[in-house]
């Protein structure tokens, strides 16, 4: 009978001990924020996240541990186990790293490593994975991505300056990133070695190996373009808005008995549902248990820019159910037309229900919410990344929709309370067909669809995701880019979706 091997433990080691000079900060850099957050919490967020990863110890720059134990404590992360002062140079602060990594493990013990740049914040799921994938077969293992730029290697010459001695084969180099990832036993005997030598001196552990241990292979696994690193202040504002841009796919689709038993007994308000996405959705939770109050103008008399008859509505769910587990809004309206053409009655209804509904529901909601840890879910549109001619009302409300969401998911989440945005392709709706008459069948998503994938989100754990629902995804639209890179697709996409 064979012995069953036990899978090592991996641990993520957040080298944090950069101070910001390059940026010209007074501050570690790591510690800036970027889209409401500290540079360093995004990063161990993703970590944090990471099925693959057990446990991370944070190496931050002398003086700053308090700093990021705050940072730790405040976000909840229950992975990170420590959080060291790093050494006075990147040598120094890896073996700091080596020695704590050493405490505790048993004769014969080893475990996996990743060493991951703290100011590399935009770090995908997938890099981590195959990085702590690799290590099953190898001892050391890199991430890099192909260089776009033509490399030269130049010589300074006087007071002349630079000249090109040599120009490398682009096809063979790339550029390399973090996760840098080891079996621990082998980092650790590639800084014993190292330390012979008087002259040592690195700026990354995969060259330690590669000069120290040259009989140990070094797997490359391929990183992508959005794990870049924040050193310059351009890299800040690039960080930055990508982080503003950035979306998520819907979770997978939970099968209608995990619908049934995460929504029976629960209460589900939707404003706008008297038609279109709102009412599908209402009708989907009531189909799997929950009680839903489809509240709009046409059916309800409801009118979401009224606060008193926004408050009214749930208080009356909360009297006759005993709570209000989820409030989704999908009023809206859409006028086109140039603002200077545009009179004041139209401009206010737009301000009023397009973004003055929207906050005061969350207002009113928060209360509910609080009670039972639920989730306020709102929509925004692809014109939400840039506005364009004619829809100025309409793409500013719905760019506001993402930073509502986003900030009150930093403001609500010490309650348990979840805020998500729903981003839908061009969708076939009532409000839709009215501004734009009968369009190509097949051309547009159906409401039933966007329906799905809001109570996908609904039922799952997210919190600040924009959520890109696509036409390309066979069950219900959603893409299965990563975040970033739907950031991207919204871009290019913005000039054929409202």
């Amino acid at each position: 009978m064979s012995e069953h091997i036990a899978t090592p433990r991996t641990t993520a080691v957040i080298l944090a001990g950069g101070t910001g000079q390059r940026v010209g900060l007074s501050i570690p850099k790591q510690l800036l924020k970027i889209a409401g957050k500290a540079v360093i919490e995004h990063t161990l967020t993703t970590f944090e996240h990471a099925d693959s990863v057990d446990d991370i110890i944070v190496l931050m720059a002398p003086g700053y541990v308090p700093d990021v134990e705050k940072i730790v404590a405040k976000a909840g992360f229950t992975k990170v186990s420590r959080v060291i002062e790093g050494g006075s140079t990147r040598n120094e602060t890896t073996e700091r790293a080596i020695s704590a990594l050493g405490e505790g493990l048993a004769e014969g013990e080893d475990r996996n490593v990743l060493f991951h740049d703290a100011v590399r914040p935009l770090l995908s799921q997938r890099v981590i994975d195959d990085c702590v994938a690799a290590l099953d077969r190898y001892q050391a293992v890199d991430v890099a991505i192909p260089s776009a730029d033509t490399i030269i290697v130049t010589r300074t010459h006087g007071e002349d300056g630079e000249f090109i001695t040599d120009v490398p084969d682009r096809s063979r180099l790339r550029r390399g990133q973090t996760p840098q990832a080891f079996k621990l036993s082998t980092i650790r005997r590639a800084y014993e070695v190292a330390a012979g030598d008087p002259n040592f001196q690195a700026t990354d552990d995969c060259s330690v190996v590669l000069k120290y241990l040259p009989d140990v292979p070094i797997h490359v696994v391929a990183g992508d373009e959005y794990n870049m690193k924040v050193t310059q202040p351009v890299d800040v504002f690039i960080a930055d808005k990508l982080f503003q841009l950035a979306s998520s796919a819907a979770p997978a689709q939970a099968g209608d008995e995990a619908y049934r038993e995460l929504l029976a007994g629960k209460t589900v308000v939707v404003f706008g549902g008297s038609y279109g996405i709102g009412k599908d959705i209402a009708d989907l939770a009531e189909s799997f248990g929950a009680t839903s109050y489809a509240l709009g103008r046409s059916t309800t008399g409801t009118h979401v820019e009224n606060p008193e008859e926004v408050e009214a509505a749930l208080s009356k769910a909360y009297a006759e159910t005993g709570r209000v587990d989820y409030v989704i809004n999908t009023a809206g309206v859409l006028r086109i037309g140039k603002l200077a053409e545009t009179d004041n009655a139209t401009i206010e209804e737009a301000l009023k229900v397009n973004y003055l509904a929207p906050v005061q529901i969350a207002r009113a909601s928060y209360k509910y919410l609080a009670e039972s840890k639920g989730q306020l879910l709102l929509y925004t549109s692809s014109s939400y990344t840039r506005g364009r001619a004619e829809y100025s009302l309409y793409s500013s409300t719905k760019a506001a929709m993402v930073n509502l969401t986003q900030a009150l998911s930093d403001e609500w989440a010490g309650d348990g309370i979840r805020v998500n945005c729903i981003n839908p392709e061009r969708t076939a709706t009532p409000m839709r067909t009215k501004a734009f008459g009968e369009e190509p069948a097949g051309s547009l998503l159906s409401s039933e669809a966007v329906a799905r994938a809001s109570l996908d989100v609904l039922v799952s754990e997210l919190t600040g995701h924009v959520i890109d629902v696509r036409q390309l995804d066979p069950t219900a639209g959603a893409s299965s880019a990563s975040g970033f890179e739907q950031a991207l697709a919204s871009v290019l996409d913005r000039q054929e979706s409202v």
